[in-house]
Order: structure tokens, then C-alpha cells, then sequence
């Protein structure tokens, strides 16, 4: 298990270009079993998530050819379905909460789906039933081995029909919607999750010949077709690495760069920095955050303390709600933070304290963060990363702190972030990764 060692409360400064959407290519690497035909993928981050679902494509039978550091061929004209039922495939599923994401597009196409109970952060529970009654409603039977912890679902042929999903979650959408693109009629599902995961998604399928509209709202229409041919896809940049770039240049009171964020995607979170009292400019497609000795909490207009929630898209995304904490920490003023869909991914807050913030920890939800204004700053101290959000905002608390901090149990920030450690160097950080 590695570490991080991080000297903290140097400066940074410069210049940095964020990786592929992890949340995005996950369902577009799924999407490539649609169709027999070729498939060109651009912008693909070297995360652990994504090699591990680009390994398991493999040991599917998918054709995956590596064409430069992060553009990747793929063909899906000679799967291998008895390594769905395998001892192998149970293994290197339950790993990868993506997984799930392969049930649809292999249940459209060849009729079945599997999956063994996915893993991925441990941040409370992440209901699979919108996805399983998405497909139960196209047609399929579902059955579930409870000594193995393993779904599937089978279909002769899907059948489009209309339906409500019980929550707008973003991989049950992408989910049902890649099976629907090849069922028999017309699907409607409504309260469909419009992040721009699922714009990208839609967009890619319909390039393939699919019939999706309604594409950036929450009523997606599909009508069906009877195939799908290949296509080329540009990932969008990581909008979660974005604010977390965010975070590294105002922890640090440091002037950065960020390039090519594609604004027109990253919806309300400039405007959520900025009522922490950050300022960030729009430079064409870049965000130029200057260098800023302090930043004061905005409070609503009749003065009462400002409650940042997340929420479906356009709403704010909880995968930045970790950031925005640890920002809070060395702002002017108090803030509270609620997490309303996960209810441990505030735990990580105990770490905070022990650092020297001030943060009450509400109840599972919710934590009203009291600001130092840099005032006191953080104290290093030796912490364990529980999931990719909390592990990046606990090294952006080192990076700011006083003194030397390990983070341990570093593999969950690789999951979600490429080479993190060398850019951080480029800019100017002492961290320095740690084998054991």
C-alpha cells in the first residue's frame, strides 16, 4: 500500500491541463459492446478506474488497441459470454463500481447481462435497483444469487416502453439508455439524470445511429433501432479535477491556470467558488484563479449563513462538496455543508479536526465548517484516504498545512486522478510517493 508524504505551506504556481472525465469515459468505454464496429475513444485518463474496466473489455473479447497516451481503439465483434458467468469476471467486477455500467449495452446486444455486487468508494449506500428496474420495465427478467452476490438479467428481445425512474441517478440513466437505443419502439424516461456525462453519452450514440432526443433534459425519448456502427468520441475535461485544482490554488494562496475546462460544462460550480468569496476568471476556455491572501464566505441577502447542498444536475455535484470543505476551512466566515446523497462521505471531516479545523460534524449529512481566515493555519499530521473525494481534499489540506503529512492508503486518489504527484511537482509542490 503507498503513501503520500507531503511538506506542506509552499507556494505553487503555473500552469495545468485536466485529465478526461473519469464519470464520462466509464460509460462510454461501456458503450463501445454496441455495436460490432470500430470505436475510437480520445481523451481517456490513465486512472486505475478506467484501466480496470478497459481490462475486463479485454478479457470480454473486445479488440483494444492503444493508439497514443490517452486515445484507445476498440471493437466488440468477438465477445467472449461465458466470461460473464466466470469466477474470473466475479473477481475483477466487484472491484469497479463502473461495472455495472456494462449490463446495459450487453443485455441490448446479446440478450443477458451479469454482474457481481460492484465495489468502488466506501461512502455509504449506492442503490442498484433504478438500474434493474429500468431493465425489468424494457422486458428483461432479473435474478439475483445471493451467495454470490450476483445479478443478471435476460431478454429475448427488449420492448420500449415509458417509464419514472425513482431518483436521477446518472449510472442508472446511462445505464437504461444504452439498452433502450436497441430495443423494439419507443422509450421514454423521465427524471432522467442531464449531467453532462449523460449530453456526452446521448451525443455519441446518436453518432452511432441511435435516435435519442431531449438530450441535456430530464425526458430522454429513444426510438429504438435494430444496430449501431462505429464512431470517434472526444471525452470532456474532468470537471471534478477542476474544482479540485481550484482547491489546490486557493489552499495554497497560489496563482494557477487551468486549460481548456470546456466553461459551457462546468455549470454551477464557478459560481459556488465564488460565493466562498474566490475569485476565478474566464480567460477563453481557461480559468485563471490569482493568488489571494484571503476569501470571505458570502452569507444570504437577509444574513443568514450560507448552506452549500448538492443536487441533481444543473444542481451543484457532491463529488465536489470534499473540496469545498476543506476550502471553508481557511476562509472569512462559516458555511454549512450539506451532503445530501451519501451519507458517510462527510466521515473523512475527524481528519479535518485533528489537522486544526473547525468543523462540527452535524449528523452524517451535514458539517457547519467555522472558518480561520488563515488566521491558524493547519498542522500536519498522518491520515488515511477512505474514497477517491475525501482522499484528494485531505492532500489539499496537507498541501496547505504546517509541516510534514503522510496520507496513506493513496491508491483510492489514483483511482480518480492521473499522475497526481508529477503535476502536482510541475507546479511547484514537495510530495513525494511513498512504496511500501
Amino acid at each position: 500500500m503507498a503513501s503520500f508524504k507531503i511538506e506542506g505551506g509552499h507556494k505553487l504556481g503555473g500552469t495545468i491541463t485536466p485529465q478526461g472525465a473519469k464519470n464520462e469515459v466509464l460509460q462510454i468505454l461501456c458503450a463501445v459492446l454496441l455495436t460490432p464496429e470500430r470505436v475510437v475513444v480520445n481523451n481517456v485518463p490513465d486512472i486505475i478506474d478506467v484501466n480496470k474496466l478497459i481490462f475486463i473489455l479485454g478479457e470480454l473479447g473486445v479488440k483494444v488497441e492503444k493508439l497514443n497516451s490517452s486515445s484507445y481503439a476498440f471493437q466488440a465483434d468477438e465477445i467472449d459470454l461465458p466470461y460473464l458467468e466466470s469466477a474470473a469476471f466475479k473477481r475483477d467486477g466487484s472491484s469497479l463500481r463502473g461495472s455495472i455500467m456494462l449490463v446495459g449495452p450487453l443485455l441490448a446486444r446479446f440478450g443477458k447481462g451479469y454482474i457481481p455486487r460492484p465495489g468502488g468508494d466506501k461512502i455509504g449506500r449506492r442503490r442498484l435497483d433504478t438500474h434493474f428496474e429500468g431493465f425489468i420495465k424494457l422486458g428483461a427478467k432479473f435474478r439475483y444469487n445471493k451467495e454470490e452476490y450476483f445479478y443478471g438479467v435476460e431478454a429475448k428481445c427488449l420492448q420500449g416502453t415509458d417509464m419514472l425512474l425513482d431518483e436521477a441517478s446518472v449510472t442508472g440513466t446511462a445505464n437504461i439508455l444504452m439498452a433502450a437505443v436497441l430495443a423494439q419502439g419507443t422509450t421514454k424516461i423521465y427524471n432522467a439524470a442531464c449531467e453532462p456525462y449523460i449530453q456526452q453519452l446521448s451525443k455519441m450514440l446518436n453518432s452511432m445511429g441511435a435516435k435519442i432526443t431531449g438530450v441535456g433534459s430530464n425526458l430522454l425519448i429513444i426510438e429504438g433501432v435494430t444496430s449501431l456502427g462505429g464512431c470517434e468520441h472526444n471525452v470532456l475535461p474532468d470537471m471534478i479535477e477542476i474544482g479540485s485544482w481550484i482547491g489546490v490554488a486557493v489552499m495554497t494562496r497560489s496563482e494557477l491556470t487551468i486549460k481548456n475546462v470546456s466553461w459551457e460544462n462546468l455549470g454551477q460550480i464557478p459560481d459556488v467558488f465564488r460565493k466562498l468569496g474566490i475569485q476565478l476568471e474566464k480567460r477563453d476556455d481557461d480559468i485563471y484563479i490569482p493568488e489571494q491572501s484571503s476569501y470571505e464566505i458570502q452569507n444570504y441577502i437577509d444574513g443568514s449563513i450560507l448552506t452549500i447542498a448538492d443536487a441533481p444536475w444543473p444542481g451543484f455535484t457532491p463529488d465536489l462538496l470534499s473540496i469545498v470543505l476543506v476550502i471553508a476551512t481557511q476562509a472569512k466566515g462559516t458555511v454549512l455543508i450539506h451532503q445530501k446523497m451519501f451519507e458517510s462521505r462527510l466521515f473523512f471531516v475527524d481528519k479535518l479536526i485533528d489537522m486544526g479545523a473547525k468543523v462540527i460534524l452535524c449528523d452524517p449529512h451535514r458539517a457547519t465548517v467555522i472558518g480561520h481566515n488563515f488566521q491558524s493555519q493547519l498542522k500536519a499530521t498522518k491520515m488515511t484516504s477512505p474514497d477517491i473525494r475525501a482522499g484528494i481534499s485531505l492532500l489539499i489540506a496537507a498541501l496547505s498545512a504546517n509541516g510534514t503529512s503522510i496520507i496513506n492508503n493513496i491508491e483510492q486518489i489514483d483511482r480518480g486522478y492521473e499522475n497526481i504527484e508529477a503535476r502536482l511537482k510541475s507546479i511547484g509542490a514537495k510530495i513525494t510517493r511513498i512504496e511500501d
